[in-house]
Parts: structure tokens; sequence; C-alpha cells
């Protein structure tokens, strides 16, 4: 590996729905999640992205604006981001006062992320034909960006109008605030994101087939960003994985048989992504190595797994680990400690310069001891030189 820092450090951050089995008391679980927020805070995370659902019983989150607010007042520097928010449901205009007043309320630590809703069953309850969710992003989002950079905007559609609407207050962020669309499969939010310039945030496994398919989204959104005038970069580019880390491979293991079955349930039951894990699998973990749909291991195993990654994409910039509880509170904490202690600084190569002056200096070692023998023998002799004298 290059010891060379990287240009653009490869940010790490948090995708949290999150993912809460039924079991778990729903209050105790949210405050967690606050907590979370803290944890990543102080480890140096780059920041975290929170989802907006409204049914299905495990993603428990319904205002990701409200969750903002909250984690914000709680933490320093983590960013912190809509992740994301669902646009047919709500009013564009409402959405973009309201982005706006966090980003003020945050000091410029808000990020805007959009998707068209990822459950059908939310949009079934409020009368929503899902056919008609990425269309209505799209209209939604044309509104949202426009106003958020203090535009003027008039438009009628069949479910929300504007009539010369404009921020009462604007942005605190110039020209306004980093944004983002999801991309999971169809190239929907690569053309929603090139068209205005956002940065993608991809939901994928690890597999090459997956990483291949985003490939092909991220030619269609430089291709989209080339007919806006946008300039494409990769930096803003970031792929959320599942990741759970140990000290061992067979600690990593035994940590996520504490919830990984419930989520699998919840994957077939709920999430309408195609090929879920199967269920009663006697070694779901090994199922999921096996097809790289998850990291599940030691430091050393996120490191290659994410090298290879980047190798085969021809780059990207940013890592975000799904919230999740496939492992209890302690491990789930020790998991992220490990991503920000040992998996961070050899993704970034933040310690080269350390290392070669540990290097540098190591085989000089017994020269160094010599120096500082001689020193302390000279300062005992002016010690000893001053007695006599004062005698």
């Amino acid at each position: 590996m290059n010891d060379l820092p990287r240009l653009k450090p490869i940010r790490f951050g948090m995708f949290m729905g999150p993912f809460h089995a039924t079991n778990l008391d729903p209050t105790l679980a949210m405050e967690r999640d606050l907590q979370l927020m803290v944890h990543l805070d102080q480890l140096g995370f780059d920041e975290a992205w929170i989802g907006e659902h409204h049914s299905g019983g495990f993603e428990i989150i319904a205002s990701p604006e409200v969750f903002i607010a909250a984690a914000a007042e709680r933490t320093k520097h983590i960013r912190l981001g809509t992740g994301v928010k669902s646009l047919p449901y709500h009013h564009p205009f409402v959405v973009a006062e309201t982005m706006a007043q966090l980003d003020h309320m945050t000091r410029g630590r808000v990020m805007f992320g959009a998707g068209p809703g990822a459950l059908p069953s939310d949009a079934v309850m409020i009368g929503l034909e899902p056919v008609k969710m990425r269309p209505r992003m799209d209209e939604a989002l044309d509104c949202i960006v426009a106003l958020l950079k203090g535009e003027t905007v008039t438009k009628k559609t069949d479910w929300f109008e504007l009539k010369e609407a404009r921020l009462s207050v604007g942005c605190y962020t110039r020209p306004h605030m980093e944004l983002a669309v999801a991309s999971i499969r169809s190239p929907s939010g690569a053309l929603a994101a090139g068209r205005h310039g956002a940065g993608m945030l991809v939901l994928s496994g690890v597999d090459d087939e997956s990483l291949k398919h985003h490939m092909s989204n991220w030619k269609i959104y430089e291709d989209t960003c080339a007919e806006h005038g946008h300039t494409p970069d990769r930096s803003r580019w970031q792929f959320a994985i599942q990741m759970h880390l140990a000290e061992t491979r067979e600690q990593a293991w035994k940590d996520v048989q504490y919830g990984l079955e419930k989520w699998v349930c919840y994957s077939n039951d709920i999430v309408p992504a195609p090929n879920p894990v199967p269920r009663g699998l006697a070694d779901p973990v090994a199922w999921l190595l096996e097809n790289k749909r998850a990291i599940i291991g030691t430091p050393d195993d996120a490191v290659k797994e994410i090298e290879r990654m980047l190798e085969f994409t021809g780059g990207f910039g940013g890592i975000l680990v799904f919230a999740q509880d496939w492992a209890n509170w302690s491990a789930t904490k020790r998991s992220l400690e490990l991503l920000a202690e040992e998996v961070r600084p050899r993704i970034n190569r933040t310690n080269g310069m350390r290392q070669a002056s540990y290097d540098r200096n190591a085989p000089i070692q017994e020269a160094n001891r010599a120096l500082a023998r001689a020193g302390t023998a000279e300062a005992q002799a002016r010690f000893d030189a001053r007695k006599r004298q004062d005698k």
C-alpha cells in the first residue's frame, strides 16, 4: 500500500435507518441512537445520515429533522444529514424551510439527503401509489434545491402548489448545505443527483455485481452532471454497507448471533429489496461473507475489503456503516471504536509520517542511547563541579 496520505481522505460515517428488532423498547432504542451519535462524534466520525420510515416496526425514526435537532445539541463536530427525507410525503416548501432552519441551528453541520421513500407500506398508508414516488421526488427536489439557493419558485403539480414561494430566512451555509440523493437499484437517484450536482448515497453490498451496478449508475451520474453543467466529484460518492468488527473473526461471528436472524426476518417480511438473505440458514454469517453482502471480521478484514472496493470502483469518497442491532450494545460500540482506531487511519494513511519517524530512529537507537548517556554524564559532571566550588 502507498504510504502517502490520500489527497481527499475517505470519509467515515453512519447510515442510520435505524434497524431495531421489535423486542427492544422503542424509547430506549431512540435514546441509544442519540448516544450512538455522541459516540461517533467522540471517535471523530465525519457524518451520520438519519432515515425516515413510518411502517414495518424496525426503522422507527419518523422525522430525521427532529432527531438531528436533538443530536446536534449533544454533539460538537459530526455532520448530520437526512438519510433520507422521503420527498413524496411532504410539501417541498416545508421541507426546504425546515432544512434551512436546521442549517442555522447546527451552524452548518446539517446535510440534506433526499429519496423517494423506501417502503411501499409507508406510501400506501397515506394514499400514495408507490409507482408515483420517484416522479414526485423529482418534482419536489427541483423546487427544494431552487428554494435553498434563495430563488423564488412558482410551480403547480397534481399534489402541491407554490406561488412565488421563497424562504423566509435562507440557509446558513452558502450557497446552500450539502445535497445528496439515495441510489439503490434504479437510475433515478443518479439522474436526480446529476441534475442538481448533488452527491450520491449508495446502499450496497460489497460483492462485485453490486459494485458493477453502482458503477453503471455512476456513469449515468457523470453524463447527467455534464448535461447540466456540473462537475462530478467522486469524493461525494458514498457507500453504505453492513459491517461489524471485533478483535478476532470468531468474536465478530459470535457477536452478530445476537440480532442477525431478526434482521434477516425483517429483510424478508418488510423490505422490498430483491434477493434478501434466505431464512433458516444454518450459518447466515457464512452466507453473508461468501456472497460478500457484509464485512464481519477484524479490522484487517475491513481494510482489505474497503481497499478492494476502492480499486474496483476507481475510487469514491466515503464509507457509511449501517446502524443495526446485529450485535449487542457494547459490541456495537466496540465495532465502531475498532473502525476508528485501526481501519480509518490505514485507509487514509494518516500514520505514514509517524511510522517514517519511528523507522528512521529505530535503527540508530544505540547511537541515540550513547548520545543520551553522554548528555546525562555531562549534566552530572556540571553538578559535581558546582558542588566542589561550593565547598
